[in-house]
């Protein structure tokens, strides 16, 4: 008799079953890295906290205060996200709403060509432009030679392309109906790029800030060198400050004896910093599946 009609399972083709274990194992090695970096941060955590309390730790003063480190990473990643934050937005619109075909060809892979610096040159640059003849000798600002500003400043711009090459591509899947629609109702087109794309691609822009903001937080080399190796609690920028990746190549470079309670506290802070990573990423994924609309 007549054959029935063959299965969508029966007829994929060989390279499918090893195409979907590969991307399968892809997944699963993310996963396991992620349970080896907590494994590996377990041990020396508990260890530190063995001997210092967790009072100690969480302290606005004291060799085992962390609150210092927390908050200049909190004013650097501000500073940061200030000039990035517009800028980036800025390049996005342009690029999607009013740059020629032939224009985005060239210009998107220079603003993208900023992500492939390496940080210590970022950082190098920070030291010798920004703060000597930026900030000291043409706006004349009181700031030492390290400082949270420059820093600030320097980190906000290595972040500019990752902001603006995802809000660019979340602004180009807007459908072009909703930019004819707005046109059409006798809006011009900044009005329609701020009151309809944007609004429209509303769960893509948050998600490049918040993904911006996870990279800013995570920037060892810049702050490393710009913002200095002070752990000072304040909230004057022009001051140098130590962050929380600052803090863990500083103690990683070989002065802490390794298993002494000053060496476990680099894994301690890490840990932290895990944590703090952590809790961004979620809430950038939040805010994709809040405000996602399906085109």
């Amino acid at each position: 008799g007549a054959r029935g009609p063959v299965s969508l399972t029966a007829r994929r083709r060989p390279g499918e079953a090893l195409i979907r274990a590969s991307l399968l194992a892809s997944a699963a090695l993310s996963v396991a890295i992620t349970i080896g970096i907590i494994l590996a941060l377990l041990e020396p955590v508990l260890h530190f906290f063995r001997r210092i309390p967790v009072s100690d730790f969480f302290a606005t003063e004291g060799e085992f205060a962390v609150i210092p480190l927390v908050t200049a990473t909190l004013m650097v990643t501000i500073l940061a996200l200030l000039v990035a934050v517009p800028l980036g937005l800025g390049a996005a619109m342009y690029l999607s709403e009013y740059a020629s075909p032939r224009t985005r060809r060239w210009l998107k892979p220079i603003v993208e060509l900023l992500a492939g610096v390496p940080s210590v040159v970022y950082g190098f640059f920070a030291l010798s432009f920004v703060t000597p003849q930026l900030l000291q000798d043409l706006l004349g600002l009181e700031v030492g030679f390290t400082n949270a500003l420059s820093a600030g400043l320097v980190l906000g711009v290595m972040i500019i392309p990752t902001i603006a090459s995802l809000a660019e591509d979340a602004l180009s899947a807007v459908p072009r109906s909703l930019r004819q629609g707005s046109l059409a109702m006798g809006a011009n087109r900044m009005q329609t790029t701020l009151r309809v794309v944007l609004p429209a691609a509303l769960s893509g822009g948050a998600a490049a800030i918040v993904l911006g903001m996870s990279r800013a937080v995570g920037e060892t080399m810049i702050v490393a060198l710009g913002a200095g190796a002070m752990r000072d609690l304040s909230i004057d920028p022009r001051e140098g400050m130590q962050t929380m990746t600052g803090f863990i190549a500083q103690t990683a470079g070989g002065e802490n004896p390794v298993g002494s309670t000053s060496y476990d506290m680099l894994f301690a802070v890490g840990a932290l910093l895990f944590v703090i990573t952590l809790v961004i990423n979620s809430i950038s994924i939040a805010i994709v599946r809040r405000y996602r609309q399906a085109y």
